[in-house]
Order: structure tokens, then C-alpha cells, then sequence
């Protein structure tokens, strides 16, 4: 089953470090501790705290984690200090370390594990159904743990009528506290305290981290904007208004054609996204590097230094600039939503490729490896003029993807996920092409594929390399509902290859120029470049 996350993101408002310094309290002046109930929405502690706006998200938490805390807390345990600084420009306080405990004490406090009166506005409310169901078992546990923050306030008042172990749980909630340490110096100190801290104890993910480094550029800024559909902390607020709007428009534009509808388990529909989960760890690394593919981008453009290793020797890279005005995040943007128009989507160049076919394994398993290298595979026949020939060969294409999809399983164990396996990847898709171009049968293929250096690996599998235990897992659930639905799908009238509903065309069997009538009869369900693009050449061209 998959993990799903409590979504703190929106509980502690995200700002710049301040640049300009002016007096800097002491240590002695500032709180040693915080009460819960300064996190209160009326409190003016809460008012003021702030996370550094290059801060990870604070949404890689399981429900029961936040529970854990809450508990742990209520009971006494030692719970790790928050760190935190003091903008002496604006006098707002910034968490440091400790975000994710922070959050989940204000979580509490107003009973919003990512669903409620400060997540809604915050994520405009496009909240996926995944995240709804992360809050409402987060709320559930606690819940049964300890009670809801309001529970035990409302206990502490009445104590004569109260429960007694929540009016035990409401006099321990007056008496402990939050451990607070402070950062103390500028804002060149508290950002660089943050890098230290948070790459010993809890590492921030290295695509955090890249984007962190990267996070005025704009293949970071149109990753946050993709993730979150245009919502959530607005990283392009610098912005005019018009390029705000524009960048919101194209993100939620892009994340309907890459992550809608949300995915349940046990898979019952063929209606999956064609990117996988939009709310899961692996969707951010992903997002990321579908950015940076489609754009050109290599990391030794945002690292340091900026060169690179080749056979001619090392060279320097052009830098990439920090986008001071929106224009090249928009440029990203529009770059991305033309490469998911080409796979996915009803515009007229789109092929419209199954999911299934592409992008999930056997067992309903999204794999990113197979999206990044579909979407380089398809961007490069468009541009070597090749998705005629491409198209004709599809059926047969698809029908081997099906028949050996394993084959992309076991290149994604050999190499990894995302960009390391996409090379691999592609030298089965242009192989595979162009041997049904020769007109060879699938064994040879195979082996043909099995000659290629950087697929030696691949084996097909038998019946007896399947172990099963004796209940149904939510893996053999998917595989069983995929064999008996994909065999039941819709195909093109004119490649035959399968439709998926998102991409569909209706086509006239006889052309309104040649006299076709809008009758049923006359109607046939093709892809949309199938009928705009491949026929039309075609009948340019008189082929029958």
C-alpha cells in the first residue's frame, strides 16, 4: 500500500531572509521555551514565525509520526530543541531546525493536518484526495491517543466534569514546554546554520537540496509551481501580477495533464495519470528532472563550479542565471506543457499513449524511468520527422511493451530510477522500432536488444521466476485487473494501437471534403494526431 504523508506545508508561512542588519538581541533576552498555546492562531508568537522560503516542505511525515510526537510530548519525553532566529530587520522569527515538530504542535493546536481552515486557502483548494486521507487519519490517531488540543483545554476549564486521563493530559499540556534554541548573528549566519543542521541529523534529500541551491532559477521555481498546480507558497511572488498568473495558469494547465485523476489502490480503473502520484516523495525528483530535460538544463549550470568532464577535456558551463522577472520560469513552463501535449491530452499533435502501456509496470507500479525516456523518445521522432514511420509501427511497438514489460522493470533495478536508466531506455525504444521497421519477429528483437552493451541484463521471465504467497496482494490485485481490462480497451481505427478515453479523437471515415456526413456511421475513435496529423499526411501524400 502506499505511504501517505501529513501535508504541514501551509501551518508556518514561508518568507525571504532579511539582508540588512540592525541590532541583535542576546541570548539572554530571548524565550528559553515555548507554550503550546502560543501557536494559537490569536497568539503573537504564532504571527511571527516564519520558515526560510528555501525551506523543504513540510509534508514528508507519516500520520503516525505526528501522533508519536504529540503523545511523546504530552507524557513528558524529551523532545529535541526547535532552533530558531530572529530577523532583526523584521523582527519575525524563522525555524531553523525543528519545522516538521513545530508544525505538527500547530497541526494540533488547530486541528488542520493539511485539510482545514489555513491548508485550504493556502493550496487554493486543490487539495488531492491522498492528502485529505493523510489528515483525517492523522486527526483520527490523535484522537485516540491523546484527544484533540481543544479536548483537553475544554477539560483543563471544567476539570470537576472532566475525563480523567484527558484532564491528566490538559494539567501536563500547562506544564511543559517547547525547548527553543537560538541562532544569533545575521542572515548570512542563520542560512548557512540551516545547511549545517540539516544536512547531518535528517539529510535533506539531494533533489531538495539542488533546488534549494538552485531556488531563484527558474527550472526550481517551475518545479514548485508544478508540484503544487500553481497553489501553495508563492516562490514567483516577486513577480509581476500578469507573469503570477500566467505562471499558475500553465502549472495547473500541465499538473490536470500529468497527475489527474488521483490514483486508489487496488488499481479499478485504466484512468491513471500519465506522471504518477502529483502527492508522493518521488514526484518532486521527477517533476525536477522533466524540467530540466525538456529545457537542457544539467546541474553544472546552478553547481559549483561550473565545468564539465568530456572526451575533449573539461570545459566550462554557461551559467544559469536567476530569473529576475519571470520570464524564463514561463519559458520552462511552456516548454514542459509542449512536451505532455505531444504524449498526452486531446490538442491535435498529441499520440495520446496509454499509461498502462508506458508508464505502470505489471503490478500497477509507476515508473518514472519510463516516462523521462517515452518523453525524450517522442520528443526525438518529432524532431527527425519520424512520427509517421513511428505510427505505423505502433500497434506492434505497444504490443511488445506489453508482452516484455518487465524488461523496463529490470532496466529500472539495473540503473535506478529517473534520468540514470533513461539512456538504457531509449536504446530499447530505437531498437524496438527499428527492428519492426525491419520486419523482424519478437524473438529476434529480443535477442537483437540482448546484443546492445547497455542492456546485456535483460531476461525474459518465466512462470517459475514468479514467487506468489496465497492471498492477493495489492500488486497481483493490479496486474490481474490490468490483463482483463487492457484486453477489453478501445483501439485506433487507424494504428489499432489502444485509445485512452483522455485522448480521444472523433474522425470522419469519409472526409467532409470528400463528402462525409456527420452520421454515426461515418464516425470512428482514433488518436488525435492519428486523425490530424498521420491521416491527413497520408492523404497528402496518397496512400490509401
Amino acid at each position: 500500500m502506499p505511504t501517505h504523508y501529513a501535508n504541514l506545508d501551509a501551518l508556518i508561512r514561508r518568507e525571504d531572509f532579511e539582508v540588512r542588519t540592525e541590532t541583535i538581541l542576546t541570548p539572554a533576552q530571548l524565550a528559553a521555551t515555548m507554550q503550546v498555546s502560543q501557536l494559537e492562531s490569536a497568539s503573537l508568537m504564532y504571527q511571527v514565525l516564519r520558515k526560510p522560503d528555501f525551506q523543504r516542505e513540510t509534508a514528508n511525515w507519516e500520520p503516525e509520526k505526528v501522533a508519536e510526537l504529540i503523545q511523546s510530548f504530552l507524557e513528558g519525553d524529551l523532545i529535541p530543541s526547535v532552533i530558531l532566529w530572529r530577523s532583526p530587520k523584521s523582527g519575525n522569527i524563522f525555524v531553523i531546525d525543528g519545522a516538521h515538530r513545530l508544525s505538527a504542535f500547530i497541526a494540533w493546536v488547530h486541528d488542520d493536518y493539511g485539510d482545514k481552515q489555513i491548508s485550504v486557502p493556502f493550496f487554493a483548494n486543490l487539495i488531492p484526495p491522498e492528502q485529505v486521507k493523510a489528515a483525517e487519519k492523522t486527526r483520527q490517531l490523535l484522537k485516540e491517543v491523546v484527544g484533540s488540543y481543544q479536548e483537553l483545554k475544554v477539560a483543563g476549564q471544567h476539570q470537576h466534569t472532566a475525563a480523567p486521563e484527558r484532564l491528566r493530559l490538559a494539567k501536563n499540556l500547562a506544564a511543559v514546554a517547547i525547548n527553543l534554541q537560538w541562532v544569533i548573528g545575521e542572515a548570512a549566519k542563520a542560512e548557512s546554520s540551516f545547511f549545517k543542521i540539516n544536512q547531518k541529523a535528517t539529510l535533506i534529500d539531494p533533489t531538495e537540496l539542488d533546488m534549494i541551491t538552485a531556488r531563484r532559477k527558474p527550472n526550481a521555481l517551475a518545479t514548485r509551481a508544478l508540484i503544487r498546480a500553481g497553489t501553495g507558497h508563492k516562490y514567483w511572488s516577486a513577480f509581476s501580477e500578469a507573469t503570477q498568473s500566467e505562471i499558475e495558469q500553465i502549472a495547473r494547465d500541465v499538473y490536470d495533464v500529468l497527475f489527474k485523476p488521483a490514483i486508489e489502490t487496488p488499481i479499478k480503473t485504466l484512468d491513471l495519470p500519465i506522471a504518477g502520484r502529483g502527492y508522493s516523495a518521488d514526484s518532486v525528483k521527477m517533476v525536477f528532472d522533466l524540467v530540466n530535460f525538456v529545457n537542457r538544463i544539467s546541474p553544472e549550470m546552478w553547481e559549483e563550479p561550473r565545468v564539465t568532464k568530456g572526451k575533449k577535456g573539461v570545459k566550462r558551463v554557461t551559467p544559469l542565471a536567476d530569473d529576475e522577472d519571470g520570464s524564463k520560469t514561463l519559458e520552462f513552463l511552456k516548454a514542459v506543457k509542449k512536451a505532455a501535449s505531444l504524449i498526452a491530452g486531446t490538442e491535435s499533435r498529441s499520440l495520446g499513449l496509454h499509461p498502462v502501456v508506458y508508464f505502470y509496470g505489471a503490478t500497477g507500479r509507476f515508473q518514472p524511468t519510463a516516462f523521462l525516456s517515452t518523453v525524450a523518445f517522442i520528443r526525438e521522432l518529432e524532431q527527425k520527422n519520424q512520427l509517421i514511420e513511428f505510427t505505423k509501427a505502433r500497434y506492434r511497438f505497444e504490443e511488445f511493451l506489453l508482452k516484455y514489460r518487465h524488461f523496463s522493470n529490470q532496466i529500472g533495478r539495473n540503473y535506478g530510477s529517473s534520468v540514470r536508466g533513461l539512456n538504457p531506455m531509449l536504446t530499447l525504444y530505437r531498437v524496438l522500432l527499428s527492428e519492426i521497421q525491419e520486419g523482424l519477429d519478437d524473438a529476434a528483437i529480443v535477442a537483437k536488444l540482448q546484443s546492445q552493451h547497455n542492456l546485456r541484463f535483460l531476461k525474459e521471465i518465466t512462470e517459475e521466476d514468479k514467487k506468489y504467497g496465497r492471498n492477493f496482494s495489492v500488486e497481483s490485485k493490479n496486474a490481474a485487473f490490468f490483463r482483463e481490462a487492457m484486453q477489453k480497451e478501445l483501439t485506433c481505427a487507424i494504428c489499432h494501437a489502444r485509445l485512452h478515453f483522455k485522448s480521444i479523437s472523433m474522425d470522419h471515415v469519409q472526409r467532409k471534403q470528400d463528402g462525409g456526413t456527420g452520421s454515426p456511421d461515418n464516425a470512428q475513435l482514433t488518436h488525435p494526431y492519428c486523425n490530424s496529423g498521420y491521416k491527413e499526411k497520408q492523404v497528402a501524400q496518397g496512400a490509401p
